[in-house]
């Protein structure tokens, strides 16, 4: 069974990016997260939904550089 929720390290390592990154995303709210008590835990869905928002929106923050 895959995991539900992962560590902001496992988060960041699955999309790409490094964990100050991650922590920035999570800051500003790009990517969404849950608190257990004192750990923060990334829903895998919510990676899921922030990819496909910056599909959608490639002019937006994060986009992906297409060469003309």
């Amino acid at each position: 069974m895959d995991r539900l929720l992962l560590t902001p390290e496992d988060a960041a390592e699955a999309i790409g990016v490094g964990r100050t990154k991650l922590y920035e995303l999570l800051r500003i709210g790009a990517i969404e997260s849950v608190r257990i008590g004192r750990a923060r835990r990334v829903p895998a869905d919510a990676l899921h939904d922030y990819v496909t928002r910056l599909r959608e929106n490639a002019s937006g923050y994060g986009a992906v550089y297409r060469a003309p």
